[in-house]
């Protein structure tokens, strides 16, 4: 599966349009930090990245209804997972209503969304457009194993 950086935006506010994710918070500093995987001019799937120093936040995986099954959510968050390592981050955090289990199979864990570091917290989706029902989770890059405490973290 082919995964490349920086998908153009109007393919992104697409995708996340057509999944009804949030896409209103989007600025070029964050599409800085998206993937897409399948052609450049037709992503068949999107993922990016807000990245605070140490820690970041996954946001907006989606996978066009057609592909899903061939491995392209698994490409892009392993993508974003290898630049999040490269920019220096230790710890993923995400939000999600529809996916705990795809992603617990990734190695992300629930926590509980008082531990959520600062940076975290403040961010647009955490605090306002993702409802307070979606599952909060996080990844340690270093070990893949669940943080003890997020306490003190950001």
């Amino acid at each position: 599966m082919r995964v490349f950086r920086q998908p153009p935006e109007s393919q992104v506010r697409r995708m996340l349009g057509n999944a009804q994710l949030p896409s209103a918070d989007l600025t070029p500093g964050h599409l800085e930090h998206f993937f897409g995987c399948g052609s450049e001019q037709a992503p068949k799937g999107v993922v990016g990245l807000e990245i605070y120093g140490s820690e970041a936040l996954l946001r907006s995986l989606v996978v066009d209804e057609t592909s899903r099954g061939h491995g392209c959510g698994k490409a892009l968050v392993a993508a974003a997972e290898r630049y999040a390592r490269d920019c220096g981050v230790r710890r993923i955090y995400l939000l999600t209503t529809t996916a705990p289990k795809f992603f617990e199979g990734l190695g992300y864990h629930a926590l509980a969304r008082d531990q959520a570091p600062a940076c975290i917290r403040t961010t647009s989706e955490f605090s306002g457009l993702c409802p307070t029902s979606s599952a909060f989770m996080v990844k340690d890059l270093a070990s893949g194993a669940r943080p003890a405490s997020a306490s003190g973290l950001g």
